[in-house]
């Protein structure tokens, strides 16, 4: 397995990892496998995930007694839960001069969180989903890491930051400097012009235009949707020209054809995107949904789960699982 680098600014430093979904779970055992051994986990009162972490060897208590406790606070729970979670339960019962550590810009960019002035404020950010944190770790790996500072009280907030992110993995492959601005505004940008939004607003498009001209529900599936891995994966592995290579000629001819023109489309489209992230407008109604319930993430997912292209995507996987 590829070896960890500098841990030392983490060394006798008490760890409390807020939250233990995919991020928390993933950064508690990559740093625990990399050698940092006083990790505790902070959870709230009565959630599911306390027998998680307990089976998985780690001391789990409430959030508030694992902020009393430690020298560093890694908040890993949901961007929308960090506002709560400062006021009610680490804010009151930190000890001075605890370092905060944010895996995403969001909380600090947009106000949800304002810590307090003797806090180290530290950006340690693994980019990619949170399960590919363990799961890249667990193969010799990692996730690309970027580190920002936006306080700096003890002057050691780079080397933690730094240290942190060689612990999960990311001094493997690479660490880069940002600023919590920038991390925030490309983070959710990118997740809602390519990676999520466009990827599934152009899927959900092109299956809608060719089964209206009378494709199969399958085929349209296989052709708009299923094959989107291989593409993504050949742009990892040998970037855009890489792909391009790699594919057909007929292929690349069309796609570079179509390619302007499709940009010039989404072009206003996204500045609008950007506009409403850098405004904050975006943060704003994201809160208050989530301050409401979700109502409106409710009836989406309900939605999507009936559209054709989801019943077309079940039938592919049913048979594909079939014949393995």
């Amino acid at each position: 397995m590829t070896p960890i680098g500098d841990l030392s600014a983490l060394d006798g430093r008490r760890i409390a990892i807020v939250g233990y979904g995919n991020h928390g779970r993933s950064h508690a055992l990559n740093l625990r496998d990399s050698g940092i051994g006083n990790i505790v986990i902070g959870l709230r009162a009565g959630s599911p995930s306390m027998e998680t972490a307990k089976a998985d060897g780690f001391e789990a208590v409430t959030v508030a007694k694992a902020a009393a406790r430690a020298d560093i606070v890694s908040i890993l729970a949901a961007d929308e839960a960090h506002a709560s979670i400062w006021a009610d339960d680490i804010a009151p019962n930190r000890p001075r001069g605890q370092a905060l550590i944010f895996c995403h810009g969001y909380s600090i960019r947009y106000g949800l969180v304002e810590p307090s002035e003797d806090a180290d404020v530290i950006l340690a950010a693994a980019k990619g989903p949170g399960g590919a944190v363990r799961t890249e770790y667990e193969k010799g790996g990692g996730l690309i890491g970027y580190w920002a500072v936006h306080q700096n009280p003890s002057g050691e907030a780079e080397a933690i930051a730094k240290a942190y992110l060689e612990g999960i993995g990311s001094g493997r492959v690479g660490i880069f400097e940002t600023s919590f601005e920038e991390e925030a505004v490309s983070d959710l940008f990118g997740e809602q012009a390519v990676l999520v939004g466009g990827m599934v607003a152009l899927a959900k498009a092109s299956f809608e235009r060719l089964t209206a001209a009378g494709v199969s529900p399958r085929m349209a599936y296989i052709d708009c949707v299923h094959e989107l891995k291989y593409l993504a994966d050949l742009i990892q592995a040998r970037g855009i020209e890489g792909m391009y290579e790699a594919i057909s000629d007929t292929a690349e001819f069309g796609a570079r054809l179509t390619e302007p023109n499709l940009a010039k489309a989404v072009g206003p489209e996204f500045e609008c995107l950007l506009s409403n992230i850098r405004s904050g407008d975006f943060a704003r109604d994201w809160n208050a949904e989530h301050a409401a319930g979700a109502p409106r993430m409710a009836q989406w997912r309900e939605a999507g789960r009936a559209e054709p292209v989801e019943t077309a995507g079940r039938e592919l996987r049913s048979r594909l699982k079939k014949r393995t």
